[in-house]
């Protein structure tokens, strides 16, 4: 299976080329980024010895001998760059969030369904064991109707502050699409609940104009800060489940947490504050209970502890070899974007968005 990439920055190096050299049977062929340099250092290290180098992505999607292409630029130009790569014959593996918008997500699954090609996107965290447990647990009913959750993205103080992060025409937004992608796209998977009605918002930039502020990746320049340091969004479901939403680059809150879920439903609840826990009762008391998630077998896991984000590869590549879907259908990550989307509406219109 011959891979391209296209976009060689931080996330391509972080999880995505690393993860596909541990899966066998698959070749890193050709790399593609506006920096030269960056392309040149993905080849040396992921690359096959004859693999390609290009600044412009139309040049690597002339390769006829590539099957498989990661999108790994910023959000930009994510639908763009996915929509070509389909249509030139390529299965898609676009990293998070799916688009800018849900107009671009929706013409990417259009894309998809147009060339019979197989499309996903990263939502790596899909893949940790606790996850993967949780998952289980919701699908078996053990919790009955999950009717109120929520997904929490909350850092204190750790704005990224390299690339493009802080640019919304870039980006699209700050820590919602950012990071609140991840914790949001977990909880709906967990509910197995894809239609959302309405979305009430709000954006903050409280602590971005701060030039001195403490942060993890230090200081930023505030006059480039153009997205939000902090989001909350309040979604109504169709069915009238309830999800709280919360996401954060910089917050004055000690409660924090990335890609975490909460969930209550008639039989029992689940949360990932401390460790997997599942509470409930039986026989008139209530129970709570941590799971162990470091000794035996957990479905899809085996028992191992491998990186969600190899697993992640290796289930992406195994579902084109084997032609199946893969674990993050596109058309789930959709409505993750319209949800942010609203959000970011409802944030600067005041009002509530509702979803046809």
């Amino acid at each position: 299976m011959k891979i391209g990439i296209i976009g060689c920055g931080g996330i391509a190096n972080g999880k995505h080329m690393p993860s596909l050299k541990q899966v066998e049977g698959v070749q890193m062929v050709a790399f593609c980024d506006i920096i030269l340099e960056r392309a040149n250092d993905a080849k040396r290290d992921f690359g096959t010895q004859n693999a390609s180098v290009y600044t412009d992505y139309k040049e690597l999607l002339k390769n006829e001998d590539i099957d498989v292409i990661h999108v790994c630029t910023p959000n930009i130009s994510h639908a763009e760059i996915s929509i070509a790569a389909l249509r030139a014959g390529n299965h898609v593996m676009c990293e998070k969030p799916m688009a800018k918008t849900a107009k671009e997500a929706q013409a990417m699954i259009d894309a998809a369904k147009e060339t019979g090609k197989k499309l996903t996107i990263g939502y790596q965290n899909r893949f940790r064991k606790d996850s993967r447990y949780l998952h289980t647990v919701c699908e078996d009913g053990e919790l009955g109707d999950i009717y109120y959750a929520k997904a929490k993205a909350i850092r204190r103080r750790a704005v990224p502050t390299w690339g493009v992060f802080l640019d919304e025409e870039a980006q699209g937004g700050g820590p919602l699409i950012d990071i609140g992608t991840h914790a949001l796209d977990l909880t709906l998977w967990m509910m197995d609940n894809y239609k959302p009605k309405y979305v009430v918002g709000n954006s903050y930039h409280k602590l971005s104009g701060n030039e001195n502020a403490a942060n993890a990746w230090g200081a930023w320049d505030p006059s480039k800060f153009t997205v939000e340091d902090s989001a909350f969004g309040f979604i109504t479901m169709e069915n009238g489940a309830t999800i709280v939403l919360e996401a954060s680059w910089a917050l004055n809150t000690l409660d924090v947490g990335e890609a975490k879920t909460v969930l209550s439903g008639t039989l029992g609840g689940a949360d990932m504050d401390d460790g997997l826990r599942i509470n409930g009762e039986a026989h008139g008391l209530t129970f709570e209970k941590k799971i162990d998630l470091e000794t035996g077998g957990v479905d899809f896991y085996d028992g191992t502890g491998e990186d969600p984000a190899v697993l992640e590869a290796q289930s992406w590549i195994e579902a084109i070899q084997e032609d199946r879907d893969p674990v993050v259908m596109p058309e789930q990550a959709l409505v993750v974007t319209q949800i942010l989307e609203g959000i970011y509406e409802s944030a600067k219109t005041g009002q509530p968005v509702f979803f046809k």
